[in-house]
């Protein structure tokens, strides 16, 4: 009883990141639509990247002229190994699939666009399990299920359904593209989650504003401008911070499941920013998605599994997959990141597909 009691708490633990990242994504819902009176959409796209990048230099900027000294850190920094992958996040991520997703949304209606956009966690998850060797339980598959459908049915509405071809390939190439970017973070998520979302910030929010800027987008007012950046700095900063926490403690299928509540938390956000109404149908989405999490939460996965030889470098404490011997400078300061050795171990116990699981079933 002990044991599951612990596992429970280590897993709303790692959950915790994950709904935060999502509460925040959400909220910048209904706040860009209110940009949007204002922004053209792919403009509005560059500012939320810049807003996180250049949010997360001045917050860490901040904190040394604070201390008055360079902040020290436990994470591991980034390397130029790191590179090539992080290149793909970008163009994958936070520059074709925004451009795609504002292509697609001129095209289509927008019951077809919010339809087709929640494509992006079942394809997270198909890509995950399928090519990334994650693993999810019937608990989970089912839980992970029941928020993607409360997320789809959320933005269903009577009407309009219909959409050209082309809008409809460009926001599901859009959907691929953030799916890749969702696993190809998690391949970097040892590293610093504020250096990664810093550094990917500020390309794809250059890129993606001179790309506006030369297919005839314009700058907008001022206000504007600064309300991009700040939603930018919330809702694409420190929510992607929490969301590579969470893809590095739960792999990128289950962070998937956890992060597409955010359509729901932007219905509820859309209350007082927006003046709309709660209505049965979202008390009956919110509670189907309430038991997906809870599905989500409750699984406990658990046999015996080897551990291949591994070195690498990231931030940890001495559990049971890191015991090893530390230079005297480092000897009692918990978390730590160093490059260590993973010894071969083969051992039972509860686990995710985390950085140190990613193996067969």
């Amino acid at each position: 009883m002990t044991g599951q009691r612990s596992w429970r708490r280590e897993q709303l633990g790692r959950a915790a990141n994950a709904l935060g990242a999502a509460v925040l994504f959400g909220l910048s819902a209904p706040v860009a639509k209110m940009l949007l009176a204002g922004t053209e959409p792919l403009v509005l796209a560059g500012l939320l990247y810049l807003g996180a990048g250049f949010g997360l230099l001045i917050a860490g900027w901040l904190t040394s002229v604070r201390r008055r000294e360079t902040p020290r850190t436990h994470e591991a920094p980034l390397r130029g190994a790191d590179f090539p992958i992080l290149a793909a996040m970008v163009v994958a991520g936070g520059v074709a699939a925004p451009a795609l997703m504002t292509l697609g949304l001129q095209r289509v209606s927008a019951v077809s666009g919010s339809l087709l956009l929640n494509l992006e966690a079942p394809a997270t998850i198909v890509l995950a399990v399928m090519l990334f060797g994650e693993h999810l339980g019937r608990r989970e598959v089912l839980g992970a299920s029941l928020v993607a459908l409360g997320a789809a049915f959320l933005t269903y509405a009577p009407g309009d359904l219909n959409a050209d071809t082309i809008g409809a390939v460009a926001i599901l190439l859009a959907c691929l593209g953030w799916a890749i970017d969702n696993n190809l973070t998690q391949r970097l998520s040892v590293r610093s989650p504020v250096a990664l979302v810093r550094t990917k910030g500020l390309a794809a929010g250059t890129i993606t504003l001179a790309l506006a800027l030369g297919v005839g987008g314009e700058m907008p007012p001022v206000r504007y401008v600064v309300g991009g950046l700040a939603l930018g700095f919330a809702s694409y900063g420190i929510s992607v911070v929490l969301a590579v926490r969470a893809l590095r403690s739960l792999g990128a299928a289950r962070h998937a499941a956890f992060f597409a509540t955010a359509p729901f938390v932007g219905a509820v956000a859309a209350v007082p920013l927006l003046g709309e109404v709660i209505g049965a149908r979202e008390a009956v989405v919110g509670g189907v998605m309430a038991l997906g999490v809870a599905l989500l939460l409750s699984q406990r996965h658990a046999h015996r599994h080897v551990h291949e030889p591994l070195e690498h470098e990231h931030a940890h404490l001495h559990d049971e997959h890191h015991q090893h011997e530390h230079p005297p400078s480092e000897r009692g300061r918990e978390p730590h990141s160093h490059g260590h050795v993973h010894e071969p171990v083969s051992h039972a116990h509860s686990h995710v597909s985390d950085v140190h699981h990613r193996h067969r079933h």
